[in-house]
């Protein structure tokens, strides 16, 4: 019978090394899941290790059944991965994100030397190469030796499970084909106290239940699963033993109604994860893993995109276990490779078929922003053919899904390649104003009522430290977060056509290329902070839109120290019915939905109380004579007076000109672009690649000057923007008054 045996254990490591001939005592010990980018992939600088490390493991030859095989599996070997037993070379594997499995066998021996060299070093054919997240390095995931019979399941295609459930639910009843690979006798199946026999042919045996009455996988109100094993059989003798879960559901998306799960109307809400984590990067454990999922059933979202690659098997069995919808995808994302389109095939190969079991997983996503950097225009229509084809193929029952960047042209053609479109809008964070949203979203949606649309990406970026009574864009206070937040989640509520949204992103993650708002190498738009250990106030909007767990929540409770003598104090929550009270007096009663402000005088040291029925939640606050600076960017007082504007010379440039007319004038066009050079150097690698985007600087063209300097928060200074000012203060306009072109 199949034997399993964790090797996470016990492993030497080093960079940079050749094969060793022995056991390298004197190498790093390790224990997987490991990555060498746990600290230096987040400490910012855009410059962690990239390139090939050794992991070296020693073991005794395994007790085997006669003709059996030893597999080794690796859940995940970030990016790219050579596998060597005893000398001899056995196997190379492409992308960093998905299982994998090695025949070892052949090349046993009484004492065992298994190498593996892993690599993440920059190349121009595995995705991904360029993006807003650190791309760690290591066995950032289990590795298992699997010992079978002579006679067994499959292992070895693309990681697959061996067994497969296609399920097809009408009314009260359920069909379900059962599918498992082997390579001789026959398969005894069983289901739900069934029991059928089939025979291999062609590599294969199947067979066919009736679920009646199926007790139906019904997202968050009865994630039911149901279990399928498969026994193969030779001689009637059982040596071989494996099982799937599944579940029975149905789904629809309607263009104007948006997505129904098992016939009712299910709109899906909720955020995309990264799975990282400060201080761990991607080598998380299983109570990592589990620690996240409680936080998300406590925001109530109904719904996650799992970005922007394969996520570990136990988080997809988690998202099944707990009734999330899920958006499951490829790190075919920014840029387009010539060379890559193999690798992007093969990963999504690899996430269907390890994945295809999940009822959880209702699509499939073929890429994201992938037309930001510039790239072959044709070849990257070509690949998004190749890969629509590949989904249709191997699954006709889950529709495909691409995540378009906001500049994308809503006309291109790439759009109706895959059958859903999602737009990632920043507006009112990286440049524009909040109401853009609402305007992008419904300029599409008429015209093209017959597409299917959802809101893949929005967000802005908090560090809990940065509070003000003034939030405004560029900041990088938790106060603005809020601000953004309140807006886009009426902006979606009053979009029910949209299929499915999803914030940007539910936890603070790594992006070493970053440097802003006050701290390095993190994208700081999470709901929650990288450790996990503070969930931001924008956090509680959600749980009293989503949540159906009472509670009231105070916000601002890290602005403490308060200048104005009259402030906000805002209150989230589910219940209809908030009592306000201030050092233990009643101040007022409200009612309404979600979001409760009150304005409190404040003179010294107050306790504030926000009470409905049983629950409660309490702050303090404080009168100061000033504004505590620590709840500010260093170099960001007062963005609205960065220069004297009775102080401008008509006729000259300044930074209240548009963006467009300053780039397109030979004289300030260079000094904007310095400008330009020095925010995207803060923002790592895919700014780069953006700043060449035609429809990007389309955008941007129509936009002052200022109010980008203003977005671009800890990027540019008070002193900075003055300085700037000044400058394009002595440039006098060729044509004074008109669009600043010959």
């Amino acid at each position: 019978m199949r034997q399993i045996v964790s090797l996470c254990e016990d492993w030497r490591f080093q960079k940079g090394a050749s094969l060793p001939k022995a056991f390298p005592e004197g190498w790093e010990a390790v224990t997987l899941p490991h990555t060498w980018n746990g600290t230096d992939g987040q400490d910012g600088g855009n410059d962690y290790w990239r390139g090939t490390a050794l992991y070296v493991k020693r073991f005794s030859l395994p007790k085997m059944e006669a003709g059996g095989h030893a597999v080794v599996e690796f859940g995940a070997a970030a990016m790219s991965a050579e596998v060597w037993l005893n000398g001899q070379k056995l196997a190379r594997h492409e992308g960093g994100y998905s299982c994998f499995r090695v025949d070892i066998t052949d090349a046993l021996q009484d004492e065992n030397l298994l190498c593996v060299a892993v690599d993440n070093s920059e190349n121009d054919r595995v995705y991904p190469q360029r993006a807003d997240f650190t791309f760690y390095g290591g066995l950032v995931r289990e590795v298992k030796l699997i010992m079978v019979p002579a006679a067994h399941f499959e292992l070895l295609r693309d990681g697959t499970p061996g067994i497969r459930a296609d399920v097809e639910v009408s009314g009260k009843a359920a069909k379900v084909h059962v599918t498992a690979w082997g390579n001789t006798g026959e398969v005894c199946f069983r289901l739900d106290g069934q029991t059928k026999l089939a025979p291999i042919l062609n590599g294969k045996a199947e067979a066919e239940f009736r679920l009646e009455p199926v007790r139906l996988w019904n997202g968050l109100d009865d994630p039911f699963l149901y279990t399928v094993e498969a026994s193969l059989l030779e001689n009637e003798i059982e040596h071989d033993r494996i099982s799937t879960r599944f579940g029975c559901r149905s789904f629809m998306i309607d263009p104007q109604r948006g997505f129904f799960l098992n016939g009712r109307r299910y709109p899906l809400r909720g955020a995309s994860r990264h799975q990282d984590r400060k201080g761990k990067g991607s080598a998380l454990s299983l109570e990592d893993q589990q620690e996240d999922m409680a936080i998300i059933r406590e925001l109530g979202a109904n719904t996650l995109r799992l970005a922007h690659y394969q996520q570990s098997q136990e988080f997809y069995d988690l998202c099944d276990e707990n009734g999330l919808i899920v958006w499951a995808e490829i790190p075919y994302i920014s840029q387009h490779m010539t060379r890559g389109e193999e690798n992007c095939l093969s990963q999504m190969r690899e996430l269907i078929e390890q994945c295809y079991h999940h009822p959880s997983i209702i699509c499939w996503g073929l890429s994201n922003e992938i037309t930001v950097g510039a790239s072959d225009q044709k070849a990257l229509m070509e690949t998004h053919r190749k890969l629509q084809s590949l989904c249709k193929q191997m699954d006709p029952n889950r529709p495909t899904v691409m995540a378009h960047a906001f500049m994308l042209e809503q006309d291109s053609p790439l759009i109706p390649i895959a059958d859903l479109a999602s737009y990632n809008l920043y507006f009112g964070w990286y440049l524009g104003e909040l109401e853009q949203n609402d305007s992008f979203l419904d300029e599409y949606h008429a015209k093209y009522p017959e597409r299917i649309l959802g809101f893949s990406e929005y967000g802005a970026d908090a560090n809990p430290l940065l509070q003000s009574s003034k939030p405004e864009k560029g900041d990088y206070t938790e106060c603005y977060q809020c601000v953004y937040h309140e807006h886009l989640l009426r902006c979606i509520e009053n979009r029910p056509w949209l299929w499915a949204t999803h914030v940007w992103n539910l936890f603070d993650f790594g992006a070493d290329g970053r440097d802003e708002g006050g701290k390095r190498g993190e994208n700081q738009k999470g709901l929650v902070t990288f450790d996990r250990r503070v969930k931001k106030d924008a956090f509680y909007l959600y749980k009293a839109a989503w949540s159906r767990e009472p509670f009231v929540y105070l916000t601002g409770r890290r602005y403490i120290d308060r200048a104005e003598s009259e402030t906000e104090i805002k209150v989230y929550s589910n219940l209809s019915e908030v009592t306000l009270f201030v050092d233990g007096k009643l101040l007022e009663k409200q009612t309404g939905t979600q979001v409760f402000r009150f304005l409190v005088p404040i003179t010294g040291e107050h306790t504030i109380t926000a009470v409905s029925g049983e629950h409660s939640d309490c702050i303090t606050i404080r009168k100061v004579e000033t504004p505590n600076e620590s709840y500010l960017l260093p170099g960001r007082k007062s963005v609205v007076n960065w220069f004297d504007r009775d102080l401008q010379k008509n006729g000259f440039f300044s930074i209240q000109d548009r963006f467009g007319e300053l780039t397109n004038d030979p004289e300030a066009g260079p000094i904007v672009a310095e400008m330009m050079a020095l925010v995207r150097s803060k923002r790592g690698d895919v700014a780069k690649e953006a700043s060449s985007n035609a429809g990007l600087q389309k955008m941007m063209a129509q936009i002052p000057l200022e109010s980008l300097l203003r977005q671009a928060g800890g990027a540019v200074s008070e002193e900075y923007a003055r300085e700037l000012n000044q400058r394009l203060q002595a440039i006098p306009k060729k044509n004074p008054g008109g669009d600043g072109k010959d």
